[in-house]
């Protein structure tokens, strides 16, 4: 019988170099943002607010890296139907907004970044350049 297993987790210096990342795609693109990310039991481990972000956005990224790093895929990819449901029973805990993707490095989830403040299409772009920044998967 196994009693422990090993987990793997992001390191200070991993969300340091996504968090950087993030900003950069941010301030390119010109859009501040609200940037969360989780680990895989959804505890909150590095977030920033830029300047001019929607301080409301903080939730919505908070939730959409939650359910990335719940799920183990986009937050856009929980179904149009229950939508409504999922997020009155968890609290709005989990969304189907745009935004949130899982960490995945050598094939093992890490946690879930969120983004929130711009479009779909502008936090996606900047979740993916955190991922690109420490090497993670992508898609």
């Amino acid at each position: 019988m196994q009693i422990t297993h090993t987990t793997e987790r992001l390191s200070d210096a991993a969300l340091l170099t996504m968090l950087e990342a993030a900003v950069q795609k941010a301030t390119e693109i010109g859009q501040p943002q609200c940037i969360v990310i989780v680990d895989t039991s959804a505890v909150e481990l590095a977030s920033l607010r830029m300047v001019g972000a929607k301080v409301l956005s903080m939730r919505s990224a908070r939730a959409k890296a939650q359910t990335a790093a719940s799920n183990g895929t986009p937050s856009a990819r929980v179904p149009e139907e229950f939508r409504p449901g999922i997020a009155a029973a968890t609290g709005g805990a989990v969304t189907g907004l745009p935004g949130g993707l899982p960490i995945r490095l050598n094939g093992v989830l890490l946690g879930g970044i969120g983004i929130g403040s711009g479009t779909g299409a502008q936090d996606i772009a900047v979740a993916e350049a955190a991922l690109a920044a420490i090497g993670a998967e992508i898609g």
